[in-house]
């Protein structure tokens, strides 16, 4: 399995719009993260997991033509809001599999009507196939997609494990028989937002101590904000085995 990084940033990336903050003046590449997102791939088959605002230009960039589908973490914008994106990649390659919570199904029908209608529908709209998902594991194209639920603030969050990886973004609280399911990980991927503590999300700390209690092999962390201070200043703090994420990284697991 590849897995790229298409964008590692937080809700508003880095750069912020306006900001003055050192992070977002940096000439560093890796300080610059679009909202956070992965594509992964196996054999022919290709998924990416959730669609921000920033998907266009992250196809682009990794020069991807064909995915089979998109899963969804959660229904928030920097993780839904470029779905009207996958327009081109509907006409060329047909309808579009996504794979969500049946609450995320129901706001994404919300902000993307059109997309969802069945009778007079706009010809130039996409058309994707809903396929609801519980906590519970799911065939995906031949290997095993098990989700694993965490907590966002109040807002319940779907990460997921492939085999030997876990992606898991927009975390702050799981219980012991999700934590579970994490066991025996080459990688782990897992949000650490920035310093100070964050009601929603692990900072680095809250991060790093969640990487002793699952111990894998290797640990990335993603979903960053300019807060966390400077890449290559972090990295250096940082245990052996543990890495922070940038754009465009690619891992092979």
């Amino acid at each position: 399995m590849k897995v790229t990084f298409l964008g590692t940033g937080t809700s508003q990336g880095i750069p912020v719009i306006g900001s003055k903050h050192p992070v977002c003046l940096s000439d560093n590449p890796k300080d610059k993260r679009l909202r956070v997102s992965i594509l992964i791939e196996w054999d022919d088959f290709a998924y990416v997991i959730d669609c921000g605002p920033d998907f266009r230009q992250q196809m682009l960039r990794a020069k991807c033509e064909k995915i089979n589908g998109i899963l969804f973490t959660h229904e928030h914008s920097d993780h839904v809001a470029g779905l009207d994106d996958i327009r081109p990649l509907c006409y060329l390659n047909g309808d579009m599999n996504i794979y969500a919570h049946q609450r995320v199904v129901e706001s994404l029908k919300k902000r993307f009507d059109y997309i969802f209608e069945t009778e007079n529908k706009y010809p130039g709209a996409p058309t994707v196939i809903a396929n609801i998902i519980e906590n519970k594991p799911f065939d995906l194209s031949g290997i095993k997609a098990m989700p694993i639920n965490v907590n966002h603030y109040f807002v319940q969050v779907f990460g997921y494990r492939f085999n030997d990886f876990a992606y898991l973004t927009d975390i702050k609280t799981i219980d012991n028989t999700e934590a579970k399911k994490l066991k025996g990980l080459k990688v782990l991927v897992v949000d650490a937002l920035r310093i100070t503590p964050h009601i929603s999300h692990f900072n680095l700390e809250e991060a790093l101590q969640f990487v002793k209690i699952i111990k894998p092999e290797k640990a990335y962390f993603t979903h960053i904000s300019h807060l966390l201070g400077f890449h290559d200043e972090v990295q250096a703090s940082l245990p052996k085995n543990v890495f922070l994420a940038y754009d465009g990284l690619q891992l092979t697991i």
